[in-house]
């Protein structure tokens, strides 16, 4: 009886260490010592990866010509291309006339219509035929800047020349004699001043009534703003008697020669450069000088107020000197 129990304990041990076995090899746990918590695990995943074949290499790609270069190619050129046909357009607006112009583009179009002679070699008259191509194109881009820019001087003429030659009209043949007396408004008869809390303003200068109603006794009196480029050739009188006060005389009137420049008014409390210039002003009236073009030109960019101040004082300097030697001699 108990070798019947000894041996199904033997049948019994040998068939788990069978199904050990098989575990092992279905599982992929190998024992390396009798005792199996000792043994060293494998993965089977591990196993079957070390076996298996490795991945075929990935095929190369053909690198491909992209057409971004040939496009920022292309752009750049167009941008370059239009920064110098605007740059010499704008030397062309600065440096040359229209008529100048104009004699250029007839140079171009002699050259565009260039055709060779029934003799020539064919070589001749292929190069001919591409010359004459070559000299259209600017020709074409001349005439179309010249249509435009007409367009644009004639537009333009409308705001900077006068409507008509003559702005003011004739005299009166008995009026022949009188001065005209040109005054400019900004800083010289007013002053305008913007300021946030209040906005606009205008003051007067200080003695502009006094002078305005003296001086209107001997002149003509045209107010003419300095805002635009004054020619005061169109103003329908003799040059030789017109006198322009401004305290930008030079600066926007194209004849200096009948300019009277005056100190620019910044709202000065004690300013009295108009009253100051009363003197000179009616000594030209009551003596009427063939030219006063003459008369400003000796006093060249003084101030003339005070020059003539001084020249009226050693005026009548020298004629109290001659009364004294008159007497002199009659005694």
């Amino acid at each position: 009886m108990s070798s019947i129990v000894l041996r199904s304990r033997t049948i019994s041990n040998n068939f788990s260490s069978k199904i050990i076995s098989q575990r092992g090899l279905c599982s992929g746990v190998v024992s390396s010592s009798s005792d199996p918590s000792k043994g060293t695990i494998i993965s089977s995943q591990s196993i079957l990866s070390d076996q298996s074949t490795p991945p075929p290499p990935a095929p190369e790609v053909a690198p491909q010509v992209s057409g971004g270069k040939i496009w920022s190619f292309v752009k750049y050129g167009l941008i370059a291309g239009v920064t110098g046909t605007t740059g010499y357009a704008g030397y062309l607006s600065y440096k040359c006339s229209c008529e100048e112009i104009d004699h250029k583009a007839k140079a171009l179009r002699v050259a565009a219509s260039y055709t060779p002679s029934e003799d020539a070699s064919a070589i001749d008259k292929y190069g001919g035929l591409l010359y004459s191509a070559a000299m259209t194109v600017p020709a074409k881009a001349l005439e179309s800047y010249l249509d435009l820019r007409r367009l644009v001087e004639e537009h333009l003429l409308e705001y900077t020349e006068p409507t008509s030659d003559k702005l003011l009209p004739d005299l009166h043949p008995l009026e022949q004699h009188v001065f005209t007396l040109v005054l400019d408004l900004n800083e010289t008869l007013l002053y305008t001043d913007w300021k946030r809390e209040r906005g606009w303003r205008t003051f007067k200068r200080p003695g502009v009534d006094a002078f305005l109603e003296h001086l209107a006794k001997f002149y003509e009196i045209v107010v003419y703003s300095d805002e635009m480029n004054m020619d005061l050739s169109k103003l329908n009188r003799d040059p030789a008697k017109i006198l322009y006060v401004s305290a930008h005389a030079f600066d926007s009137s194209l004849q200096p020669e009948n300019c009277v420049p005056i100190k620019p008014y910044k709202l000065e409390t004690d300013d009295t450069a108009l009253l100051d210039l009363i003197p000179f002003l009616e000594y030209v009236a009551r003596n009427s000088p063939a030219d006063i073009r003459q008369v400003l030109q000796s006093y060249e960019t003084k101030d003339i107020a005070k020059e003539f101040l001084e020249r009226s004082k050693e005026y009548q300097r020298r004629v109290q000197e001659q009364k004294q030697q008159g007497r002199l001699w009659r005694r």
